[in-house]
């Protein structure tokens, strides 16, 4: 007989949407700077050496800024960490949408960049120290929904805003995202602070008052303020949130939370080794290569890459809490192999064909597998990266540990945002994607070995199960609580 899931609180859904928000401001300026990027080309007349510092630049700034986010979330909250970033990115779209010279525009980049690397970090994490066990999947996904509504909207933009001025259309498109970004950080005020921060504070009567707005049931939040108390060592609440993190976490970790840190950076180091950057923001590049030539077409060619993942991604965060994280991710991961493995031939037989021949069916496969690909990576490898990394580390070394895999998310984006285009000069845009769906096959080794399943574990359970070494989880539906072998 099927347990009956407990209903998902209106409330926590409203917190968890809200702070997720900015995500969405994110995922616009990545989105809308594939099609920009044509436009700035044109007007600045830059090289491609150029183009990827200007694309790339934005991850490597977000790294410094998810590295500073944890240490700030800790001492500031999760909920002015989110204004925080807000306001950083506002600045950075103000200076892009200025934009006189290729300078302030890289300025501009770099400053959006800081905000991006706090929103990355501490919407998961907010939205993750909000929910209960039984929906934190469907809860930590919002973000990951967000960017792909960004990146869409983003896309949409770049259609919309294509037919201004050379001087005045792409600076529509980066400027206009100053307005939501002041809007979010006015409304982020409204939503309480994340139960657990104030339970490290000491300050367990507001983090009671918080969870009896977010559980239906009285029993529920006094259980969930046990288990929190219980998660947290005296010590945690007496010493700043920052003393002795780093040594625990790098320099003198458990066993336990070594094999977090190896979850936690390995699988945010796959996300984007596997290529999804050079998909999302070199799509145009891609297309054309593929034979398609117009701007229009190649802008609503990546429209269709946008709607693509956002379908997905949506579908995910329904699943992801009753399939659990580690079949999403095997099955995700496989389907990314295969999809890139076709479009890295098809694009292999398209630059080997003589000139002036069309290779009609070439371009339809290489566009049907670029929304395979979209598809697969939407379903599972991209929405529980971002779950995953934001519910295994324990309450004091939580914010620290989401800085370090978000800064190798960032590490890894800039990587291959501002190599593809030389990488694919290098070994042609076929050898880059063969590349990549090797590395999808390492994702895969590293996901069946090292990664158990957390589904419907409490955050202060995650311990226990890093402990036992194994790579799975018994996923029993009345007590999940046997650790074993997959």
């Amino acid at each position: 007989e099927v347990e009956a899931q407990p209903k998902l609180n209106k409330y926590a859904f409203a917190c968890a949407a809200v702070g997720s928000m900015i995500s969405i401001i994110f995922g616009y300026d990545t989105g809308v700077m594939s099609g920009a990027m044509i436009f700035i080309k044109e007007e600045f007349m830059i090289k491609d050496g150029n183009v990827e510092i200007l694309a790339g630049i934005l991850n490597l700034c977000a790294l410094f800024g998810s590295l500073c986010a944890g240490r700030v979330s800790d001492y500031l909250g999760r909920r002015y960490t989110i204004v925080l970033a807000c306001v950083i990115f506002m600045l950075g779209s103000i200076l892009m949408g200025y934009g006189p010279n290729y300078a302030v525009l890289l300025a501009g980049r770099c400053t959006a960049g800081v905000g991006v690397g706090f929103a990355l970090m501490i919407a998961p994490v907010y939205a993750a120290e909000i929910s209960a066990a039984h929906n934190r999947g469907f809860l930590s996904s919002l973000p990951e929904i967000g960017i792909s509504v960004g990146i869409l909207l983003g896309y949409v933009s770049n259609v919309v805003f294509a037919n201004l001025t050379l001087k005045l259309g792409w600076r529509m498109m980066l400027g206009i995202a100053a307005v939501p970004s002041f809007l979010l950080g006015v409304g982020i005020l409204k939503m309480p602070e994340s139960p657990r921060w104030l339970a490290t504070k000491g300050r367990f009567e507001e983090a009671e008052e918080v969870l009896y707005k977010i559980c239906d049931e009285k029993e529920e939040a006094e259980q969930r303020l046990r288990d929190i108390k219980i998660g947290l060592r005296v010590e945690d609440i007496d010493n700043p949130p920052a003393a002795g993190v780093w040594k625990e976490l790098i320099l003198r970790p458990t066993p336990a939370v070594r094999r977090m840190l190896i979850a936690g950076i390995g699988i945010h180091f796959f996300e984007h080794a596997t290529g999804v950057e050079a998909v999302i923001l070199y799509g145009p590049r891609i297309f054309r290569e593929a034979g398609l030539r117009t701007k229009r077409r190649l802008l609503l060619a990546t429209v269709g890459v946008g709607l693509t993942k956002l379908v997905f991604i949506t579908i995910s965060t329904f699943i992801i809490d009753k399939i659990g994280r580690r079949k999403l991710l095997l099955f995700s991961i496989s389907g990314m192999i295969l999809s890139l493995a076709g479009l890295a031939t098809c694009l292999t037989v398209i630059e080997h064909a003589s000139a002036g021949s069309k290779l009609a069916w070439a371009l339809v496969m290489s566009l049907i597998f670029v929304y395979c690909f979209q598809m697969f990576f939407n379903i599972g490898l991209c929405p529980v990266c971002w779950v995953y990394s934001s519910e295994i580390f324990p309450q004091k070394l939580r914010a620290a540990g989401a800085s370090l895999s978000v800064a190798m998310n960032r590490l890894m984006n800039a990587t291959v945002s501002m190599s593809f285009l030389s990488l694919s000069a290098a070994i042609t845009f076929g050898g880059a994607f063969y590349l990549f769906s090797g590395m999808a096959v390492l994702a895969w080794l590293f996901v069946y070995f090292l990664l158990p399943e957390t589904r419907g574990r409490s955050l202060e359970e995650m311990e226990e199960i890093f402990s036992s070494g194994q790579c799975g989880i018994r996923d029993d539906k009345k007590k999940r609580t046997q650790v074993e072998f997959v």
